[in-house]
C-alpha cells in the first residue's frame, strides 16, 4: 500500500514514542532489583526488556480492549476519532513530553501523556468537543486511584516484610529425624519419622541431619527477579496497545506487525536510554531491601495486569512508584522531597502533552 505523506509522518512520530516509552518505562519493572542490588543495572536492563517485549506479543491476546479506549472513541466526536489528523496531533504531543521527562530522569506516565494529548487534540479541533464523563470515568479515575491503592498495599507488604523473625535465619532444611522404637500394649514397634521444617542461620544448619536444605536469601531473590519480569511483562501488555492505536491508524501495518513494532522499539529504547530513570527509581525514592522489593513488585504486577484485563488504562509508573513509595513509608526510609518532585512531573505531564497536541492540530490542519 502507497502511503501518503501524514500516514508515513504518524508512522515515524508513532514509533518514536514507543521508542521514549521504553527509555522512560522498560526499567521500571527491575527498578528494586538494582536498588537491592540483587543484580547488575546492565543484567536487570536486559531481563526488562526481554520480559517487555514478551508482554507486547501476549497484548494481541490480553488486552485489545485498550486499542480502542487510545483511539480517541467515546472522547472525541467520531469523525475526529481514530483520524490520522488527531493521532498525529496526539503522538507528538506525547513524544515531546516523553522525551523532556526522560532527559529530566523523571519517570512519567505514557498514558498520562497519550491522554493530554487526546485532550489537547480534542479541544484543537473545529468543534472542539470532548467528552468530560468518558475521560474521567474511563482516564483520570484509574490513573488516580491506582496509586493510592498501591501505596497502601505497599505499605501493607512492607510492614509484613518487616515481621520476619530473624534475618540471619537465611536456610530452611528439612529435618528427617532417627526413627524411634515404641512400645504400644507390651509390643515393640517402630515409629515413623515425622519430618519439619527448620530456619536458622547457616551455621546451625551445618549441625543438623537435613534432607533438604536451601538458602532463604537466594529464593528471595529469584523470586523478587521473577516478580521483576511480571511487571515488565504487565507494562508490556497495558502499553502496546496504546500506542498500536497510533499506528494501525497510520494504515500502514497490521495489527500484529503493529505490536511487533512497537515491542521492538521499546526494547531498543530502553537499552539506549533507561539509565536517568532507572537511577531516580532505584536509588532516590527509597532504600529498597530483598523482602521490600519483592513485595512492592508483587502488588505492582497485580494491580496492573488486574486492570489491563478490565480495559483501564492505568499508568505502570503510577502504580509502580505508589508501591515503593508505601514500602519506604511503612519502613520510615521515603525521600519525600524525590517522590514530591516525582509527583510535580506526573501533574504536569498531563497539561504540557494537551497544550502541545493543541497547538499542532493548526499547524497539520494546514500542512495536509
Amino acid at each position: 500500500m502507497l502511503l501518503t505523506m501524514l500516514d508515513a509522518i504518524l508512522l515515524v512520530v508513532a514509533l518514536a514514542v514507543a521508542l521514549g516509552n521504553g527509555a522512560n518505562d522498560n526499567f521500571k519493572g527491575f527498578a528494586t532489583i538494582w536498588g537491592s542490588e540483587t543484580l547488575t543495572y546492565r543484567k536487570a536492563l536486559w531481563l526488562a526488556t526481554a520480559a517487555t517485549i514478551a508482554g507486547s506479543v501476549a497484548s494481541i491476546w490480553l488486552a485489545h480492549g485498550l486499542v480502542e479506549t487510545f483511539s480517541g472513541k467515546g472522547l472525541v466526536p467520531p469523525a475526529s476519532a481514530g483520524s490520522a489528523h488527531f493521532l498525529l496531533s496526539v503522538a507528538i504531543g506525547a513524544a515531546i513530553t516523553i522525551a523532556l521527562a526522560t532527559r529530566f530522569g523523571l519517570p512519567v506516565s505514557t498514558t498520562h501523556a497519550l491522554i493530554g494529548g487526546l485532550v489537547g487534540a480534542g479541544l484543537g479541533q473545529a468543534d472542539g468537543v470532548v467528552h468530560w464523563a468518558p475521560l474521567i470515568h474511563s482516564f483520570v479515575a484509574p490513573l488516580l486511584i491506582s496509586p493510592a491503592v498501591a501505596a497502601l498495599l505497599g505499605g501493607i507488604a512492607g510492614r509484613l516484610t518487616k515481621k520476619h523473625p530473624d534475618p540471619q535465619a537465611d536456610c530452611a532444611c528439612v529435618v528427617m529425624p532417627h526413627p524411634a522404637t515404641v512400645a504400644a500394649n507390651g509390643i515393640a514397634a517402630l515409629a515413623p519419622p515425622a519430618p519439619h521444617l527448620v530456619v536458622a542461620n547457616p551455621a546451625e544448619c551445618d549441625g543438623l541431619d537435613a534432607a533438604v536444605r536451601v538458602s532463604v536469601s537466594r529464593s528471595l531473590d529469584r523470586a523478587h527477579i521473577a516478580s521483576a519480569a511480571s511487571i515488565c511483562f504487565a507494562r508490556g501488555v497495558n502499553d502496546t496497545p496504546k500506542l498500536a492505536a497510533l499506528l494501525l491508524a497510520a494504515h500502514a501495518l497490521g495489527a500484529s506487525v503493529s505490536v511487533a513494532a512497537i515491542g521492538a522499539l521499546m526494547g531498543i529504547g530502553g537499552l539506549l536510554f533507561a539509565r536517568r530513570v532507572a537511577e531516580t527509581m532505584s536509588r532516590r525514592v527509597t532504600s529498597i531491601g530483598h523482602r521490600d522489593g519483592l513485595g512492592a513488585n508483587f502488588v505492582t504486577a497485580m494491580l496492573v495486569l488486574f486492570a489491563s484485563k478490565l480495559g483501564m488504562p492505568v499508568s505502570t509508573t503510577h502504580v509502580a512508584v505508589g508501591a515503593i513509595a508505601g514500602i519506604g513509608a511503612a519502613g520510615g526510609t521515603l525521600d519525600r522531597a524525590a517522590l514530591r518532585n516525582i509527583v510535580l512531573s506526573w501533574v504536569a505531564t498531563l497539561p504540557l502533552a494537551a497544550a502541545i497536541s493543541y497547538l499542532m492540530v493548526p499547524v497539520i490542519a494546514s500542512r495536509f
